[in-house]
């Protein structure tokens, strides 16, 4: 399907979202979205499937104009969308995630399965064991290992993600949007991701790739656009020059910089032949000493433990056996709130479900997160004052009564930083640069660093090897449970790394 946007402008109060924006996407072409956070990426594409309507402009598919009203409307078009954080169901079982909104299918009418709807059932009685050979049958051709009768909450990020794609093409999209989708999953689930996402193409699906990540963008589109501020600034075609990409999406040249090494300190952090047991995993005797000034970077294929035992180092997960310790303290067994009050602070990666609360606005966050907050009444014009220092000092694109929920992803990530209070022992981690570009994640990991210098010890989780190698002191790497002792990340390269991860090389770990 042939997507064309014309002229296409979005306002959000005083903010000019996207201005003008004409850009065509030829059938079965893999288009990718290039921006820094904030240019306007996600708005765009939340235009074309239904979130947002556009102030001003045009939407044509197949040279025929279209009006999106919903959602729901998108699907209808054969438009769907992939977003940053899965919009399924946790406690339900992946066959019932498809069900949801699958009335879409009895509505409409399956115009590419030749009737499949008919031998479904209908939206009030449906076609179990006709749905999950469907399902099944979808899975194979992608070679997805999903299991129509699991539950999503059991399921990693990049299963999560494999359903969300699969849902989509059940309910006959031709038009795939997927807004970052590798952030947060393994090398081997981008790889299994693109191989995905180039059938598809092959099959004359649209596929729009969005994303400020230089390399992914150069390693699967097959044009890109970038975006800065709102506006469309380039359109590029393979080779592609990843100088000239920069420059148009920041207006200047990034580069990363040097290490940064802290002086380390007193033990902060002590873990003492610790076992930590889940029903799908099991860890052993994990001992590990963590000194202020110090950046661990764990390293592993999804589901290969970093979460729990960052859980574990958080009171969020009790340990079976060993011992826990924070500045000597013997903590084991406690829960989160005390080790909160030993100083330290846990940021998960699931924005939305864990580190913000939809509906409460970023003065509020500051509010409930200000340990330093006396009394029963609420001093509204310094917590506003407060806020506003936080959103110029994090550069957050919102103001203090922006409701999170509307805040772009990579704003949201840096919400969540800004709410780390201080000062801190301990800083645990999951995925800290989380959708965010290159400019925003240097900056981050700068106002970490000085945690580090004021005595902070640092762990966390990054699917991103560059990431983990360039701001780690040391490295532990997980495979299926398995936890290397700690690896010096100077010495270490990306293939070293990555050869760990896939579980070779352990012997000499």
């Amino acid at each position: 399907m042939n997507v064309e946007l014309n002229a296409v402008n979005k306002h959000f109060g005083q903010v000019h979202a996207n201005k003008d924006i004409t850009l065509t996407i030829p059938s079965g072409s893999i288009q990718g979205i290039l921006g820094e956070n904030g240019a306007g990426k996600s708005t765009l594409m939340k235009i074309l499937s239904g979130y947002f309507q556009a102030d001003s402009g045009s939407i044509l598919l197949n040279d025929k104009q279209v009006v999106i009203h919903s959602p729901a409307d998108a699907i209808r078009h054969g438009i769907g969308m992939l977003h940053q954080d899965p919009l399924d169901f946790p406690p339900m079982k992946v066959i019932d995630n498809f069900l949801v909104g699958g009335g879409e299918r009895h509505r409409g009418g399956d115009q590419h399965r030749g009737g499949a709807v008919n031998r479904r059932g209908n939206a009030l009685f449906p076609n179990y064991k006709q749905i999950i050979k469907e399902i099944n049958e979808l899975a194979g051709q992608f070679g997805f290992a999903i299991d129509p009768e699991a539950y999503i909450d059991a399921m990693t990020v990049g299963e999560r993600q494999q359903v969300e794609i699969l849902r989509l093409l059940w309910l006959g999209v031709q038009v795939l949007i997927l807004d970052e989708p590798t952030t947060g999953i393994s090398t081997a689930q981008k790889k299994k991701l693109f191989s995905t996402l180039k059938i598809l193409a092959e099959q004359g699906k649209t596929v729009i790739f969005v994303s400020h990540k230089l390399e992914d963008v150069e390693v699967l589109c097959d044009r890109v656009a970038v975006l800065r501020q709102g506006e469309l600034v380039g359109i590029s075609f393979p080779p592609y020059n990843t100088d000239n990409l920069v420059s148009q999406m920041f207006g200047k040249l990034i580069t990363p910089g040097s290490r940064i090494v802290c002086t380390r300190d007193k033990p902060v952090l002590e873990l003492h032949n610790v076992s930590i047991e889940e029903y799908r995993l099991s860890i052993q005797d994990v001992s590990l000493q963590v000194r202020a000034g110090e950046v661990i970077g764990l390293a592993g294929m999804e589901g290969s433990g970093q979460p729990i035992l960052l859980r574990t180092c958080a009171g969020l997960v009790r340990s079976v056996a060993g011992k826990i310790c924070i500045n000597n303290k013997d903590l084991t067994g406690k829960n989160h709130h005390v080790f909160k009050r030993h100083g330290t602070a846990y940021m998960p990666a699931s924005r939305m479900e864990e580190g913000l609360i939809p509906g409460l606005t970023l003065t509020e966050h500051f509010v409930l997160s200000d340990d330093k907050q006396h009394g029963m009444f609420i001093e509204w014009d310094k917590a506003q004052r407060n806020t506003e220092k936080q959103i110029q000092e994090f550069n957050i694109r919102g103001r203090p009564s922006t409701p999170v929920e509307a805040l772009s992803g990579g704003n949201q990530q840096r919400a969540l930083l800004a709410l780390l209070n201080e000062p801190l022992s301990l800083i645990l981690m999951e995925h800290p640069t989380r959708g965010l570009d290159i400019e925003s994640s240097i900056y981050i990991w700068r106002k970490l660093k000085e945690r580090c210098r004021q005595g902070a010890a640092i762990l966390f989780i990054s699917s991103d090897l560059e990431e983990i190698l360039h701001y780690s002191d040391r490295i532990l790497v997980f495979f299926a449970g398995k936890v290397s002792k700690p690896i010096d990340a100077a010495s270490t390269t990306v293939d070293q790394l990555g050869q760990l991860i896939g579980g070779k090389g352990w012997e000499a770990a």
